[in-house]
């Protein structure tokens, strides 16, 4: 009962966070955002995906159970989902789950961003490492935290060459 609780809630959880990515994409395209690496964009969709499908699969076809340390795991995630929502509402309208870079604006630095460079990331990490663990996954939390480890070196490398970019611009 608990892994399909947790399952829909995650779910419910990443569809209301598209919702709230797609509002703030038309606003920030409509304030002239750029969008940096779409395909890169689909690969982390992909890797998402199949994170939760191999979640499922590992559970069910393995035979997983609840892990004995299943409510420090809980007590982790629900500490990086504050962070994670925390990120989202410092970030405002510019929260997204695309790199969109409007020319002239400012790095946010309030919230965890005074803190920490990526935190929205790092409860992303958090989520795909510990998630799993819950219920004895042992090898989804393994590969796919090798696998996002991958995808988000990338994109980081990205996101900031883009703000970079921007920031030089609103310089000239």
């Amino acid at each position: 009962m608990l892994f399909w609780t947790l399952l829909i809630i995650l779910a419910l959880q990443r569809i209301s966070e598209l919702i709230i990515a797609r509002r703030n994409e038309r606003t920030v395209l409509s304030e002239g955002a750029v969008e940096y690496d779409r395909e890169g964009y689909r690969v982390i969709v992909a890797m998402h995906a199949a994170f939760f499908l191999s979640f499922i699969a590992e559970y069910y076809f393995l035979k997983r159970s609840l892990n004995t340390l299943w409510p420090l795991l809980l007590l982790i995630i629900v500490l990086a989902e504050a962070l994670r929502y925390w990120a989202i509402s410092s970030l405002g309208k510019y929260w997204n789950t695309k790199i969109l870079v409007i020319a002239g604006t400012s790095l946010i630095s309030k919230g965890p961003y005074k803190y920490i460079r990526h935190p929205n990331y790092l409860a992303v990490v958090i989520e795909i490492a510990v998630i799993p663990l819950i219920f004895s996954c042992y090898i989804t939390s393994v590969l796919f935290t090798f696998f996002n480890f991958i995808v988000l070196r990338r994109r980081i490398r990205i996101e900031e060459s883009a703000l970079t970019a921007e920031s030089q611009n609103r310089n000239l």
